[in-house]
């Protein structure tokens, strides 16, 4: 299934994506609810509702309900107000190249276990607008990822278990303001500012049986699901990045491991996977000098449009918008 949320009325409104089309879940089915989260809260008696009613659409079904193409309406993300968005460190090849190109060695923690930080599920949102305020613009990034979606509420799970707690899969642009973020972290406390402004994912929820098709043995050592899915960047329709998804090292069913120890995660909290090898300007610029030192830096400059397409998550499209504002964090520091 693919879950899309979208405004109607000025009201979120979830439906099923079918051969193109949206249909509203709540005329599809008086026991369906009509938003993201309510269905992710009573997932395992919904799920199969919702399963038999998207295989009905697929084989031509519900002829007296007009299904709405997804160019006609304001998307917002898939879960518009997610309890918590935690973004994982998955990926060895982007965390070994940034490290190689600041001349530090790879740390070896990274082989011992996942991590993660926790965003601000504040600032989901969906395709679209991405408001930046003058600071944001200073080393303003990209990073392309993809993110889960939990189930059902769960705690203290282990890895082999964990793929069961997953909704579903979507793309994420973990928007990165870097002049902030490097700032800031030189206190050894963080992402913060740099990160808070916006976290895109869409442009829908896609269940695990969708992906079937892609699954791949995961990294020998490692447990949980992985999927062959190409993953592509481009940023006013050139393309600046290319990776996969079968190449996260830790799985997301071991980040779910330990975000769940010792806390409970909930129906509709997003774990991101991490920025894919050469996923973001940061990466690209840092090998670009390391390689040549006259190597010119690109960052997001506004009236940029970013565009992520994964394979089976359909393509997420996101433009930077400068706000009527010229309150700069960089101007009230102290001297």
């Amino acid at each position: 299934m693919k879950f899309v949320s979208y405004i109607k009325n000025d009201h979120e409104q979830l439906a099923l994506l079918a051969n193109g089309l949206l249909y509203d879940t709540d005329k599809l089915h008086p026991d369906m609810p009509h938003n993201m989260l309510m269905m992710l809260n009573y997932w395992d008696d919904l799920q199969p509702l919702a399963s038999a009613i998207q295989k009905k659409l697929d084989e031509g079904g519900a002829p007296n309900l007009k299904g709405i193409p997804m160019s006609e309406v304001q998307l917002l993300a898939p879960v518009p107000n997610p309890p918590s968005c935690r973004d994982g460190y998955a990926f060895r090849q982007h965390v070994a190249a940034a490290r190689r190109n600041r001349k530090v060695d790879m740390i070896p923690e990274f082989d011992q276990y996942p991590i993660f930080y926790f965003t601000n599920h504040h600032s989901i949102q969906g395709a679209g607008e991405v408001r930046c305020m003058p600071d944001h613009f200073e080393k303003l990034d990209f990073e392309l990822e993809a993110a889960i979606v939990i189930s059902k509420a769960c705690r203290n799970v282990t890895a082999a278990e964990a793929d069961q707690y997953i909704a579903g899969l979507m793309i994420m642009n973990d928007m990165s303001a870097r002049r902030l973020q490097m700032e800031e972290m030189l206190l050894n406390l963080g992402p913060a500012k740099g990160k808070d402004f916006s976290t895109a994912i869409g442009p829908a929820l896609v269940t695990p049986e969708e992906l079937e098709q892609y699954e791949v043995p995961c990294k020998e050592g490692h447990t949980g699901k992985a999927w062959n899915l190409e993953m592509t960047c481009s940023v006013n329709g050139i393309l600046v990045s290319r990776g996969n998804l079968a190449d996260m090292d830790w799985t997301f069913a071991e980040i779910i491991e330990r975000a769940s120890y010792g806390a409970t995660l909930y129906p509709g909290d997003v774990i991101g996977s991490g920025t894919v090898g050469t996923g973001c300007f940061l990466e690209l610029n840092g090998t670009g000098k390391f390689n040549d030192p006259n190597y010119q830096e690109q960052w997001l400059q506004e009236g940029d449009v970013v565009d992520m397409e994964i394979t089976g998550l359909g393509k997420l499209s996101n433009t930077m918008v400068r706000e009527d504002s010229e309150l700069s964090l960089f101007g009230l520091k102290k001297k």
